[in-house]
């Protein structure tokens, strides 16, 4: 597929062309005013990367003149961003268009990212759906959504059909460009930053690489360029994300360690950034020349979400990760090695197609040895399209769920124990919000290792304050009290 179909091509000349007619004849001002007054209402799905890109779509249509209110509320517009991360996640997309297009029947509904990208058929035949907007056009929505209604604005036999005649897609699979977009007012104190799109692992429970397609690397200097305006509207912590942040710089001829070494050293450079967090990593990059490098750099969160997925190595070449578990723990122990007692996190997957309860309790034994501070537990769940979907051995539910329990309750207990180290020590919290518990007013926020704090202070959102750690929060202990 070409970047833009011979009939999008035409449809969009077309468009400009009446958008340039004098205003006086009543057609381009009478349509560029109807849309300054057109009410949007989003959604989100899915991922950080996911969240990202919502947001810069709402800058940029906050921008073009509409207006935002609730997604409960009638809108003329509504803009699902959509996941497909398993069948539950695909069907979690659906009922959030069809709710959407109930809210309001004569509303525009429009489906964008990965659920467009695997369910051509279906999303062409559901008549909730009146726009798709794939993945790589998200930051042409101004432009889609604008041409869109000024068709329709003409009659309706003038969208050719939700793609607007190829207009709102691409092909991912063939060294797709980088996506361009910046986000200007992030309304917190910490900013996700999305470096690098695409996927080429191709594991075995995943369809994510079919709908974000091939890697794709962001241009440091838009990196830095974003991050250096978000500093001076008050972010001061960002976290490097991404669909496979791993692979950042290896579409550009780099290795990753070292692109992504370079980058994080520029960012430490930045005035107003305090903090420098990595979202999922694989364990393989945690190279000794890359542990080294980051622990040089004093903004850079001891905290290191490691993807696991499985603690048995018969599981984890089933699932198609490049790595063995001995692998893993050599980059966990080079972690702690290098950090002062990092928190380090992951993802198991419970009951994987043939997973023996052999196999189960392996993982469980290598869970505890390398001892987490947290551990994100998913039941297996079939996705259309994946090789694991047609494997043999698919687990009973009642087994994955029997499963899924106990590595809740392991997890439950290590990141308790993990918290409870600190008792005592002297923290430092990024305050965030206030929060009110039992009646008394405090201020939360994050240590440098993910810890969620509380301390009564009257310092403002933005503000590092340290404290000394009195305790455990809640019945779970699931934060620390400070003062």
């Amino acid at each position: 597929m070409e970047n833009l179909t011979e009939k999008a091509v035409f449809l969009l000349h077309a468009v400009q062309y009446e958008q340039q007619q004098d205003p006086a004849d009543g057609k381009a001002g009478t349509m560029e005013q109807e849309r300054q007054k057109k009410r949007i209402a989003v959604h989100n799905l899915g991922c950080k990367v996911n969240g990202y890109e919502m947001d810069v779509m709402v800058q940029e249509l906050l921008a073009d003149g509409y207006s935002l209110v609730p997604f409960e509320e009638e809108a003329d517009i509504y803009i699902i961003n959509t996941c497909t991360v398993t069948n539950i996640a695909d069907r979690k997309s659906r009922q959030m268009l069809h709710r959407a297009k109930k809210c309001n029947p004569d509303a525009v509904v429009v489906a964008v990212g990965c659920y467009v990208e695997t369910d051509e058929k279906r999303i062409e035949e559901d008549p909730a759906i009146d726009l798709a907007i794939g993945n790589n056009r998200k930051n042409r929505i101004r432009e889609i959504l604008g041409t869109y209604l000024d068709l329709k604005e003409k009659g309706t036999e003038q969208v050719p059909d939700k793609t607007l005649g190829g207009m709102t897609q691409t092909d991912l699979t063939h060294s797709p460009e980088y996506e361009s977009m910046t986000l200007l007012e992030p309304g917190h104190t910490r900013a996700y930053i999305k470096i690098q799109d695409g996927c080429n692992q191709f594991c075995s429970y995943c369809i994510i690489p079919y709908a974000r397609g091939r890697i794709r690397s962001r241009d440091p200097e838009d990196v830095i360029a974003e991050i250096r305006g978000l500093a001076e509207r008050g972010v001061r912590e960002v976290v490097l994300t991404g669909i496979h942040v791993s692979s950042y710089g290896k579409d550009r001829g780099e290795e990753p360690e070292s692109a992504l070494l370079e980058l994080m050293t520029r960012i430490q450079m930045l005035r107003g950034i305090e903090r420098i967090r990595l979202s999922s990593m694989e364990p393989r990059i945690m190279t000794e020349g890359f542990v080294r490098g980051i622990a040089g750099l004093s903004k850079v969160c001891p905290h290191f979400h490691l993807s696991l997925q499985s603690g048995c190595d018969t599981t984890l070449k089933r699932m198609n990760r490049k790595y063995t578990t001995a692998e893993y723990l050599e980059s966990v122990e080079r972690l702690r090695g290098a950090f002062t007692d990092p928190a380090i996190t992951t993802d198991v997957i419970a009951g994987f197609p043939g997973e023996t309860q052999e196999e189960f309790e392996q993982t469980l034994e290598f869970l505890k040895k390398v001892g987490f501070y947290e551990i994100h537990v998913f039941r297996y769940s079939v996705r259309k399209g994946t090789v694991a979907a047609g494997m043999a051995g698919q687990v009973p539910e009642p087994v994955k769920a029997e499963r899924s329990d106990r590595l809740l309750e392991l997890t439950a207990q290590q990141a308790k124990a993990y918290r409870e180290r600190f008792v005592g020590e002297r923290e430092e919290l990024l305050l965030e919000e206030e929060a009110v518990i039992d009646g008394v007013r405090y201020m939360t926020g994050h240590t440098m290792r993910y810890v969620q704090g509380y301390i009564r202070t009257d310092e403002p959102a933005g503000t590092l304050v340290s404290g000394r750690v009195t305790g455990l929060a809640g019945e779970a202990g699931s934060g620390i009290y400070l003062e």
